[in-house]
């Protein structure tokens, strides 16, 4: 009896036509599966909401005009063609009003998508209390139960009414056409209308001409590359036909991503939607400048200094080769960028100034929780000092947002304005579902496996499925496999290299990706992952935020992720726009059970907003009642440094060699390396018995 298939079958019984060799063919993401970019759909007045599109639409037989194929063409005036293709894009669309919808309407749409709006903070507020200090203790209540309500603003229901309700250039709109993209989804049917005229999707609302900063909590996979590339292209594009600047780039945005690979990303995604309007989006790169202004540093004390020597400790060789090697200054509009590449060219310079971006007007943050998190809070901060424009509009967005980061969001945005002596702007915060969960069109999988061997056994398991087993759908190739650590993903690769035959590619087809692999081999490695080429993808965190693969059918935790925001994220690879047959199946050992509890819940919140309860649950109630709960220091120890017996020892090792076939081995190295030292020092002292013979 296979012991892991005992303790990982399901409860459920499942009839014969529910085998491995037909179930989960039809609906798998690689398979081209539709997208579905609404998750949520509920009722709405005690009625079922209908999607866009879905109901039935009887049009009447279209009367073909009569047409004179030999007649003369029309003359056109000279004056009536454009000069060039500048001209067209300069001219603006004629400008429709929407069609408003009333405050009760607004509320029942967006409920019935889970769309929750509120409004964090705003400079009326603040007058509020200090005139409260003066006069009347109750202005300070009501000040607070007013500093947090509720908004309801104009809903976007197709990408359609960006042109002529919210005003965005025509070619924008063409390439968002050409791309597919017609029904928004949540995250862009709420921010869109924000951000690109606050005036209009909150005219209720006082304080908005200059803009809004804005905090996004989205699951992954919802568009939140779009909901933030959009505005910033137009924004940028409005103010340049007002002041006709059109052959001249000027760098005004900036997004900031955690890795290199979600820089590439997004900078793709946003050459394809300003394509033809002439705008710069660049990636940037080692030792890339750009422009900026050179200003002094006031004379402080030696906390500078030991500043500097740290920066320079941890950023090490990055920042020489941004000083050795200086490059042409690069022209953009848009600049794509991870925080320490930007803070290494502000740093670099003479001793005693900095370089600084006043012409940046918009700064977004995506995956906010993780830059603001210790790992990049300086380097972030640093780049956010850079940005002194007084006009600056903030942007955050993440899948996962806590209470910590929002306290660091609103007092860095106070901080900033008392600073720079400006009036701060509102801050908006957008939550989609229930924060910190999974999306709900994914299946979870938790699986004991009770050693690292039973894990190892596992993956094979998923590798060659049989057709007798029962413990749910199958997990097909293309998948990412995610460990701890980079020496455990380079082992666990080395082992699975020949588990696939030749004759479907072999070693080809499993790859490992890290940061301990230079930028042109991670490139190759995704984009070979991206083709089709490599099935299986063992790689560590560096991938599991913001990557966006459409066609990876599942993920498999083989090491239990450091925290419940990190679940969320590598779960949160498959099932990308609301596609349905992806599985994130999680592997724990008898070393992972004090911490498994944090997983657990996030299963079981992600299977409740998806309506799965009772035998549907991924996760039963009996376990979660057996787990152990998680301390606070347990959490956090697990957050930084993983489970420690995984680091070193034994348990750190992937292989399938038993520990008498291990010791065997070392035993046979040792004796060959003894043996070289013998003869080497053999040699050696042969060599000084002999007398010198002279230069004959």
């Amino acid at each position: 009896m296979d012991i892991l298939k005992v303790l990982s079958r399901g409860t459920k019984k499942t009839g014969k036509g529910n085998q491995a060799g037909n179930s989960g063919v039809t609906k798998l993401p690689s398979a081209g599966t539709s997208t579905n970019p609404q998750l949520f759909h509920d009722e709405v007045r005690g009625q079922k909401r209908k999607r866009i599109g879905d109901e039935p639409q009887i049009q009447a037989p279209a009367e073909l005009p009569e047409v004179d194929f030999f007649a003369p063409k029309p003359e056109v005036a000279p004056e009536a063609i454009p000069d060039s293709d500048k001209a067209r894009r300069a001219q603006s669309p004629p400008r429709i009003a929407p069609k408003l919808l009333s405050e009760d309407e607004c509320r029942q749409l967006l409920r019935s998508h889970r769309l929750k709006i509120t409004l964090l903070s705003k400079p009326e507020d603040q007058s509020r209390v200090k005139k409260a200090k003066k006069k009347k203790k109750q202005a300070v209540v009501e000040s607070k139960k007013d500093a947090k309500k509720a908004l309801f603003p104009q809903p976007l229901n197709s990408f359609g009414e960006l042109r002529n309700a919210y005003g965005i250039s025509s070619q924008v709109a063409e390439n968002l056409a050409a791309q597919s993209y017609r029904v928004p989804t949540e995250v862009q049917m709420a921010s869109l209308p924000i951000l690109l005229r606050p005036e209009v999707a909150l005219r209720d609302e006082d304080g908005l001409d200059g803009g809004v900063d804005f905090l996004a909590v989205a699951p992954t996979g919802s568009g939140k590359t779009i909901s933030f590339l959009i505005p910033a292209i137009n924004n940028i594009m409005r103010r340049r036909a007002g002041e006709n600047l059109d052959d001249i780039h000027e760098l005004e945005a900036i997004v900031v991503a955690p890795t290199r690979e979600l820089v590439h990303q997004i900078a793709n995604e946003g050459r394809k939607i300003a394509e033809g309007t002439g705008l710069k989006i660049v990636g940037m790169k080692k030792g890339m400048s750009i422009s900026a202004e050179q200003q002094e540093l006031a004379e402080e004390s030696s906390e500078e200094e030991d500043e500097d020597e740290n920066d320079d400790a941890s950023e090490g060789e990055d920042e020489k080769e941004a000083v050795v090697k200086p490059k042409s200054i690069v022209k953009a509009d848009i600049l794509i960028t991870t925080p320490l590449m930007l803070l290494n060219f502000l740093n670099s310079g003479p001793a005693n100034t900095q370089k600084v971006l006043p012409t940046v007007r918009d700064l977004i943050l995506d995956e906010a929780d993780v830059l603001l998190d210790p790992l990049f809070r300086e380097q972030m901060l640093g780049v956010w000092t850079g940005c002194i424009n007084p006009d600056l509009r903030v942007s955050f967005w993440s899948a996962t947002m806590g209470s910590n980061i929002e306290t660091i969001v609103t007092e860095q945005l106070a901080s900033r304005a008392k600073l720079l002596d400006i009036t701060p702007k509102p801050l908006i915060r957008l939550v989609v579902g229930l924060k910190d969960t999974a999306v709900p069109n994914i299946t979870h999988k938790l699986i004991y496996t009770a050693t690292e061997q039973g894990k190892l056994l596992g993956l094979r398991q998923l590798l060659h499925p049989t057709s007798s087993d029962d413990s749910g759908p199958p997990l097909r190739p293309p998948f990412l496999v995610f460990t701890q650590t980079i020496d455990r993903a380079t082992a666990l690769n080395e082992e699975l290299k020949y588990d696939i035959p030749l004759e479907a590619g072999g070693s080809m087809r499993i790859a490992a990706l890290h940061s301990g692999l230079p930028d042109s081999a991670r490139a190759l490695i995704m984009r070979k992952f991206r083709a089709g080429e490599i099935w299986v993808l063992i790689t560590t965190d560096v991938l599991a935020r913001g990557v966006d693969f459409a066609g990876v059918n599942g993920v498999v935790n083989y090491d239990v992720p450091g925290s419940s925001a990190a679940y969320v994220h590598r779960a949160g690879r498959t099932g990308r726009a609301g596609r349905e047959g992806g599985i994130a199946v999680t592997f724990y050992t008898k070393e992972d059970i004090p911490f498994v509890k944090t997983v657990a819940n996030v299963i079981a919140a992600s299977d409740k907003q998806a309506g799965k309860t009772g035998d549907n649950a991924s996760v039963k109630k009996w376990l979660l009642d057996a787990l152990p709960n998680v301390g606070k220091a347990d959490r956090k120890m697990l957050r930084e440094r993983g489970v420690e017996a995984r680091r070193s020892g034994n348990k750190a090792k992937i292989t399938s060699q038993s520990g008498y076939d291990r010791r065997k081995e070392n035993n046979r190295m040792g004796a060959i390396e003894g043996s070289k030292k013998r003869k080497t020092q053999q040699n050696d002292d042969s060599g000084d018995d002999e007398e010198w013979a002279g230069l004959d």
